[in-house]
């Protein structure tokens, strides 16, 4: 797309929403998404996006709103998660396994006998960023704000528990609690950024950007910053790239963040070969 189509473009209001929605989505994702890398919090975000199904499909089988039961289904799986992993010795990743496979059966089965027209399990694995609607917007900007305003305000308590759980436990920082606050935002952006961005690309754009942001800094607020920036650039590159050549956007976007991820790996290990030679060579 050149220059001026995109201009032309951006007078549709769906178009504009769908780039605002990108960047109100990397925002959420970066600094959320530094704490999942950080804290190895993947597979229970990856957990938490799929028990959702559970509430959608019940949603439409009640007739209520599919958000509400996303929420809900969420926010009790996280502090599902959470409260098994502090208080019980059930391993984490088998009680993650059970409710993914829970949640995931129970949705399809509500869809599948709710009354009416229901989407397919497919829209919410993908999304769809071209229906974004100005509701949408709002919701992810107190998304935004909510987790900005948190962050802020607790940072110090968060990056103890981040990087020395057990020292944080010590100084009398309500580690516990902390953890469940971290679980339920990770809840909370998963289920306001899957109507937008899909369970794929949420789960994408949650480890992608901090990852990449890891390679170069081990600072958590100058990560949280280049997983931001990073996320709203390679997010909105790929709306272009599906925009241009008529493809799906959420699947155009992960392939550009995959390909961000391999190449500064690739870039990271080619400049580490390079500085230890060049240390290597006056010796020789």
């Amino acid at each position: 797309m050149s220059p001026a189509g995109l201009l032309s473009a951006l007078q549709y209001s769906f178009v504009r929403n769908m780039f605002i929605a990108g960047v109100l989505g990397s925002i959420a994702c970066g600094i959320i998404g530094t704490y999942v890398v950080v804290k190895r919090l993947v597979f229970i975000s990856g957990g938490v996006a799929h028990t959702c199904f559970g509430g959608i499909g019940l949603a439409y089988l009640l007739g209520f709103s599919p958000i509400l039961g996303a929420v809900v289904f969420a926010l009790g799986s996280a502090l599902t998660l959470g409260v098994s992993s502090l208080k019980t010795r059930i391993r984490e990743d088998s009680a993650i396994g059970s409710m993914w496979a829970v949640g995931m059966g129970l949705g399809i089965l509500f869809m599948t006998k709710a009354p009416g027209i229901v989407p397919s399990p497919t829209s919410i694995l993908f999304g769809d960023i071209l229906l974004v609607k100005t509701s949408d917007l709002w919701l992810l900007l107190g998304l935004c704000v909510t987790i900005v305003a948190i962050v802020a305000l607790l940072y110090r308590q968060l990056l103890a528990l981040t990087f020395d759980e057990e020292f944080a436990k010590i100084s009398g920082v309500p580690t516990e609690l902390l953890y469940l606050l971290l679980l339920s935002l990770i809840a909370l952006t998963v289920v306001l950024l899957l109507k937008v961005m899909g369970v794929i690309l949420v789960i994408a754009l949650l480890t992608m950007p901090a990852t990449i942001g890891g390679l170069f800094t081990k600072d958590l607020k100058r990560m949280m910053i280049l997983a931001v920036l990073l996320a709203a650039v390679l997010t909105n590159l790929g709306l272009i790239v599906a925009w241009r050549y008529d493809a799906p956007p959420g699947a155009a976007i992960v392939i550009i963040l995959a390909s961000a991820l391999a190449v500064a790996i690739s870039g990271k290990r080619i400049w580490q070969h390079l500085a230890g030679k060049s240390k290597a060579s006056p010796a020789q």
